[in-house]
């Protein structure tokens, strides 16, 4: 999830896979409207969530590689993670017929419902990365029509980072009677809205003595900081703190001394660097560059009249680990993109 989000992991084969969790094609999804020729040099719009996000920058690599070595050029369209600006980028795209194909990471999933059937109805090809386009967020399958989704739904990242805090605090010895902090994203932004209640949630079911989440740590070292200062003066005895990469990478120097033990959200090499040393006990570590890359290859696909799936779960599908980063779990894998 500047480093992700407002601050929220190399190759792809060029042929079009199926994986065994992707859905199969539908025939809105299968087809395009009018297939570009196969020599045809095609053009990719990337709306991102902002230019300074190291996980946006990382899709945005893995963009750039499939297009530049498959007869494509890629712009970034950088809305700065503001919602209004986003759907207003697309509006206009649509209205230039500028891409061929677009590859939308939503700021604001149901703001984006609009403008992406507007994209479909003029016969570009829309491709929806990490983030639902649509009211839901527990879903990889398509929410609009004609859409490629390539998802990592938000309430399967919540479940997932709860799983690891749950299995830190059984690691630290504090299984019975572990608090447990876990700090938001954004306040009010859909996406970490449905993930915080998603791990607020499994956490209780798992076991957790108390959970924490009314912290907003955001996606920057500083907000970090301040968010985990905030946690220490109000409860003093958590055993783990669970948050966003960036985030952690400022509240961890604050824990010095004390048994926290920390779950990041977000596979950074600086994350990775975490878990190997010991210092945090794991990281949700989504393969972003690869889901990037993957994204530009079943738009392109698509818009060259191939069919394609219609659903991919990124951490089913493009992990040998789904996600879940630990010590163990790690080796041998190596983050593509830092902080």
């Amino acid at each position: 999830m500047n480093r992700v989000a407002r601050l929220m992991a190399i190759g792809v084969a060029a042929a079009v896979a199926v994986a065994g969790c992707s859905k199969p094609d539908s025939s809105a999804a299968g087809s395009a409207a009018s297939a570009a020729p196969a020599d045809k040099k095609l053009s990719i719009g990337f709306f991102g969530f902002a230019k300074a996000n190291s996980f946006a920058q990382a899709t945005w690599a893995g963009i750039q590689e499939y297009a530049n070595a498959n007869n494509a050029e890629a712009t970034f369209l950088d809305s700065n993670f503001d919602g209004p600006t986003q759907v207003n980028q697309l509006q206009d795209a649509v209205t230039s017929k500028r891409y061929d194909v677009v590859i939308v990471q939503a700021n604001d999933g149901t703001a984006m419902v609009n403008p992406v059937k507007q994209a479909i109805a003029a016969g570009i090809t829309v491709v929806v990365e990490f983030t639902p386009v649509g009211g839901k967020y527990d879903t990889a399958d398509p929410q609009v029509p004609g859409t490629i989704n390539i998802i990592d739904p938000p309430t399967v990242n919540g479940d997932g980072l709860a799983k690891l805090g749950i299995d830190a605090c059984k690691s630290a010895g504090a299984a019975t009677g572990c608090k447990v902090a876990y700090l938001q994203g954004f306040a009010n932004y859909p996406l970490d809205t449905a993930r915080t209640k998603a791990a607020a949630d499994a956490l209780k079911a798992g076991g957790a003595a108390e959970v924490i989440s009314n912290f907003v740590g955001g996606y920057t070292p500083d907000t970090g900081r301040a968010a985990m200062q905030n946690l220490l003066q109000a409860h003093p005895d958590v055993n783990v703190v669970i948050g966003s990469s960036q985030a952690l990478e400022g509240a961890t120097p604050l824990a010095s001394g004390k048994k926290i033990t920390f779950v990041g959200n977000g596979g950074s090499t600086q994350a990775y660097g975490f878990v190997n040393d010991g210092t945090w006990y794991g990281v949700y570590s989504v393969p972003e560059k690869k889901s990037g890359a993957k994204a530009a290859e079943l738009g392109l696909a698509k818009a060259r009249g191939q069919s394609v799936p219609e659903s991919t779960v990124v951490c089913t599908t493009l992990t040998s680990f789904d996600c879940l980063g630990t010590k163990a779990s790690l080796q041998g894998q190596t983050a593509d993109y830092s902080d």
